[in-house]
């Protein structure tokens, strides 16, 4: 590879809706393989990939990180339904001329990485569900107690952070302060950090698609790609009954859950996921 997740530059692409997308697009483009479409979770900007995680990824396919519609360095005002951040994201695959893709979606990346399979099918050829849920789930509406405090934080720091996406053991806190590491090791080129205006209308979306509802269930019938859902045994934000319902609702489901982990498993273990996802992109 040319570049990693710490040398990548940002590049930014105008979409004819008078957004500019800010995104990185770096790893092996010679493979047949088909690039990845990265969407990030709540707050979340470019930097918050941990490298080891999407490097790896990198070295074997071609991965494009994207800050939707208003999120970090891109412009416009971001959504407030799944619906519309998946709209938003579709006008920049069509700006960079994708035509086809795999997607990667964390968390609400994961809802909208749902949403796009749904309504553009045909581009869409495999996709991982990490830390997410189905519209309609279970247990995340709304945000309560020591959740809700750690969202709302309007400047979270490191204890935040690893009160959300790690659990109470010194293992899984010692790989969330490594995985911090990683994160913040960019010092040159960061991304613009998402506002409280980003994290008010992410949540009335989150807040909307996670109203507890049975009957959404049934539109993963339509997602008949293959799907790789995996998460943590102990996942606080989206609590990992929902990647049983993803997995047990989805057609053509794989379902893995690691252990000892919360929302941040992806970071926790970046190596042995990646490989997982490296495996299943084929």
């Amino acid at each position: 590879m040319t570049h990693t997740q710490l040398t990548a530059p940002n590049r930014t692409l105008s979409a004819p809706g008078g957004v500019t997308y800010a995104y990185r697009r770096f790893g092996d483009a010679t493979t047949p393989a088909p690039p990845v479409l990265f969407l990030q979770h709540l707050r979340g900007n470019l930097d918050n990939w941990d490298p080891a995680l999407v490097d790896a990824i990198a070295a074997e396919r071609e991965v494009v990180l994207l800050d939707n519609v208003g999120v970090g360095g891109s412009t416009g005002a971001v959504p407030t339904t799944v619906h519309g951040m998946a709209v938003g994201a579709l006008a920049f695959v069509d700006a960079a001329g994708l035509s086809g893709y795999d997607l990667f979606g964390f968390s609400l990346g994961g809802f909208v990485a749902q949403e796009i399979a749904l309504i553009r099918s045909h581009q869409v050829r495999r996709i991982v569900l990490a830390g997410t849920a189905p519209q309609g789930g279970r247990g995340f509406h709304p945000f309560a107690g020591p959740v809700l405090d750690a969202v709302m934080t309007d400047e979270p720091g490191a204890e935040e952070f690893l009160g959300l996406f790690y659990t109470a053991s010194q293992k899984s806190r010692t790989r969330g302060m490594e995985s911090l590491g990683r994160v913040f090791a960019r010092q040159e080129d960061r991304d613009e950090p998402t506002d409280l205006a980003t994290r008010e209308a992410q949540m009335l979306a989150i807040s909307a698609w996670g109203v507890p509802d049975i009957t959404r269930l049934g539109r993963l019938a339509a997602i008949t790609q293959p799907v790789l859902v995996a998460n943590g045994d102990r996942d606080v934000m989206t609590p990992t009954e929902n990647s049983y319902l993803l997995a047990g609702h989805l057609p053509n489901a794989t379902l893995r859950i690691y252990p000892d982990a919360d929302h941040g498993f992806l970071h926790q273990y970046p190596a042995e996921f990646a490989h997982e996802v490296n495996r299943f992109l084929g």
